[in-house]
């Protein structure tokens, strides 16, 4: 499969999106990373597999730097499994499942490095049922047929890991802000729910 294919099938899977700025950028990598991977034959749920137990250990290790080599390797697994899924052509309902359950699994331990490291358990709770139901919304909606829901957040899956990512330097480095961060985190969230409710509201409207 050529490049030029490989966007073709990935935006009529995300509902026509375009692939452009970011997203282009995002996806070239992606598909260049996959080679090693298919040449390896691993499968796209051995990846997200992969990616769960990096987030187990991210949150095992998250008072020393290998913290955040899982950190990364963990959002690098969710962000490759899809690719890896349509490159080797195993798109699958069960892929596609398997593949949300375990992203919401891996943030549930990005929490708990959260709070590992010293965010209130209160801020980070909130926080992360927030990221939840957000994305929960997301899957229901696309679930009954409204693919038309896609707003971009300033609090996506990507933004949430950068804040942990910044909150274990800080604290490797004994600089006091990661509560800071967790509150910062908790004030993005809430006000990216309320958009994705707002944008899923204004679609069913569209449609009554």
């Amino acid at each position: 499969m050529n490049r030029d294919k490989f966007f073709g099938q990935w935006s009529e899977l995300h509902g026509g999106a375009q692939v452009t700025g970011i997203v282009k950028a995002w996806l070239t990598i992606s598909f260049v990373a996959v080679k090693p991977l298919r040449a390896l034959r691993l499968s796209p749920s051995m990846v997200s597999l992969a990616g769960l137990i990096f987030g187990i250990l991210t949150w095992v290790q998250g008072r020393n730097p290998l913290g955040i080599i899982f950190l990364i390797l963990s959002l690098f697994a969710d962000g490759v499994d899809g690719t890896l899924a349509i490159v080797t052509n195993r798109v699958s309902r069960w892929g596609a499942e398997l593949d949300s359950v375990i992203d919401r699994l891996v943030e549930f331990f990005w929490a708990l490095t959260f709070i590992r490291i010293g965010a209130p358990v209160v801020i980070v709770a909130i926080a992360w049922v927030a990221a939840l139901t957000q994305e929960y919304l997301r899957a229901r909606a696309g679930g009954v047929g409204y693919r038309n829901i896609s707003v971009v957040t300033i609090c996506e899956r990507p933004v949430r890991a950068s804040l942990l990512f910044i909150a274990l330097i800080a604290y490797l480095v004994s600089i006091h802000l990661v509560v800071a961060i967790a509150s910062l985190w908790l004030v993005m969230q809430l006000y990216s729910l309320v958009v994705v409710l707002r944008d899923s509201y204004a679609a069913l409207q569209r449609d009554n």
